[in-house]
């Protein structure tokens, strides 16, 4: 028995295996849709009229297809190179595709490269699909599908555009703000530095900007806090460390930057100098009166590097030498001279190229305790050339060198006692007996002419230091280049050689920018003792505050020698380059 078929075969044939021909669909209408847009806050326009414009983008692309936008997510403040997940709105519109109740479909962009940034694309849009929700995108000029690789390879290179403008705009910015930096010397913002505040400097040389009401600012000197920036470079040239000079600022009750400017440093707990703040004082060239830009710059990295798709995070790090520039002149009044702060910077890496031993150089000081020493700082041991610790024991104030606390492998260990002891109260009478002495009225004509004699062939201390650490640093160089050439395994050495070279380096550069001792004449002497005042007066007073202002004026020097029980003290008067001797 035949079957019967009707006039189309292919109709029968379907019917029988149940094939069924989908309708061409001409119904384009849209319907209710989702908006969303994001605005950096390092755009050029406020926020309000950058969602103002990209809405009506996305209106004009779906309004003739029948689109209605009935929900709004915008993110402000949030870089494009930010995941979804981790932006405000855009998080809230992915926690909306799960929701049955959601009154739209479809969503809108007004503008695809500010949505999408490398891939998140491709990781954002399976999601949308598993959900039924289609993507507009003006970009691609209609609906996004899934089924389209031409639409895929588009969006690609749409994330990969907006990458690439991102990384333009940076660069343009960053280049014009150097440009601004090296030709103007123009403050670029940031936290003032202690010791500045901030000043208005005239309109904006932009006029749209000048119209809109923007300003220059220039930087200038705030006395009282200047004065503590020349006070901490002057300590720390002279030998003390970082948390020593933080412990004497705490000491003297004077404020820190965090709690002189609170409203700048709301990240800071007020809570007294620190080491870390001395340091980043001492290693800031803006005191030089020199604009310096880039120091600091951000860098992003991976949120976690097991998965990409978490995006970066930014972090600001150190950033290298190339990247900072200077400008050409001086841009606004210097607290420290350009010398200063080369001194100090060779001092810093002359004490980091010596690993332990420059470790141990630095001085040491208790940060906690009531007692007043007022030899603090001021006397050294003769074995190992360290400051002496002020201790009480019992009723008695002690200056103290324990061995335990040296670096080890000191060469000064041998023959250094397990503790070097010395009571105050046995130093400090005759110490001042002997400034009192030196200082009386009958002996000034003999001081003058003694500190006069002193200049002529007198050797430069500084400079003989230095000279003595270069000349150790090419002898060990020499000594580890004939071990080599004997048979010794290089690889053993080459922390030891660049240790060495570092250290050769350094001296070398420190020798060059050392200044040169100038004389002075009588006049200059006689000021000099004058400005101290009555030295007889302070020393008969003997108040403990009076004698340590008095001792640090004239810039004593104690080397306490324990085998001989006896001490080498050496004046220092600040005007003066050379000093006068005694012991006692």
């Amino acid at each position: 028995m035949t079957a019967e078929t009707s006039g189309n075969p292919w109709a029968t044939l379907d019917e029988l295996m149940g094939i069924e021909i989908a309708a061409h669909v001409t119904d384009d209408r849209i319907g209710a849709l989702a908006f969303y847009g994001r605005c950096s806050t390092e755009d050029n326009q406020d926020p309000e009229t950058s969602r103002g414009w990209q809405l009506g983008n996305a209106e004009k692309f779906v309004g003739p297809l029948g689109g209605r936008v009935v929900a709004e997510f915008f993110d402000i403040g949030q870089s494009r190179s930010v995941p979804w997940e981790r932006r405000e709105a855009a998080s809230k519109l992915l926690a909306a595709l799960k929701d049955p109740q959601r009154t739209w479909d479809a969503l809108v962009v007004g503008e695809g490269t500010r949505c999408w940034f490398g891939n998140q694309f491709s990781l954002i849009a399976p999601r949308f699909a598993a959900y039924g929700v289609d993507l507009w995108v003006p970009e691609l000029g209609g609906r996004f599908d899934p089924r389209n690789p031409s639409h895929k390879m588009l969006m690609s290179v749409l994330g990969g555009m907006s990458e690439s403008e991102r990384q333009h705009v940076q660069a343009r910015v960053r280049a014009a703000m150097d440009a601004q930096v090296v030709n103007e010397g123009r403050h670029q913002g940031g936290r003032t530095p202690y010791g500045y505040l901030v000043v208005d400097a005239g309109p904006h040389p932009n006029p749209r900007k000048a119209a809109e009401g923007f300003r220059l600012r220039r930087l200038e000197v705030d006395e009282v806090a200047a004065g503590v920036v020349r006070r901490i470079y002057a300590e720390y040239v002279e030998g003390n460390g970082d948390r020593a000079i933080a412990a004497g600022l705490n000491r003297d009750g004077i404020p820190c930057p965090s709690a002189l400017r609170p409203e700048q440093n709301r990240h800071r707990l007020a809570d007294g100098w620190q080491g870390g703040t001395v340091r980043s004082i001492l290693e800031n060239p803006k005191y030089t009166g020199f604009a310096v830009f880039g120091r600091s710059a951000k860098h992003e990295m991976l949120a976690d590097p097991d998965d990409v798709a978490a995006g970066h995070v930014t972090r600001f790090r150190k950033a290298s030498p190339d990247r900072v520039v200077r400008s050409r002149t001086q841009a606004h009044p210097e607290i420290v001279s350009v010398e200063t702060f080369t001194q100090a910077q060779l001092v810093r890496r002359s004490r980091g190229a010596g690993g332990m031993s420059g470790i141990a150089r630095l001085e040491r000081t208790r940060t906690t305790g009531k007692r007043t020493y007022l030899l603090r700082g001021l006397i050294r041991c003769a074995i190992c050339e360290r400051k002496m610790q002020g201790e009480a024991i019992r009723d008695g104030s002690y200056y103290r060198c324990i061995a335990r606390t040296m670096a080890p492998g000191s060469p000064a260990l041998a023959g250094h006692p397990k503790t070097v002891n010395l009571r105050e109260d046995v130093v400090v009478p005759r110490l001042n007996e002997w400034i009192g002495t030196l200082f009386a009225r009958d002996n000034v004509g003999h001081l003058v002419r003694s500190l006069l004699g002193s200049q002529d062939g007198h050797p430069d201390s500084q400079h003989e230091a230095v000279r003595k650490r270069l000349a150790d640093a090419e002898g060990r160089l020499r000594r580890y280049q004939d071990a080599i050439a004997a048979g010794m395994e290089p690889a053993a050495l080459v922390e030891a050689v660049n240790e060495a070279h570092a250290q050769r380096q350094t001296a070398r550069a420190e020798l060059a920018n050392l200044p040169t001792t100038a004389t002075i004449d009588e006049a200059e002497v006689y000021a000099m003792i004058d400005s101290l005042g009555d030295v007889s007066g302070v020393i008969g007073d003997a108040r403990p505050a009076s004698l340590a202002k008095l001792y640090a004026d004239l810039r004593l020097r104690l080397r306490y020698d324990h085998t001989e029980k006896a001490i080498d003290v050496t004046a220092s008067p600040r005007v003066v380059n050379e000093s006068v001797r005694g012991g006692t």
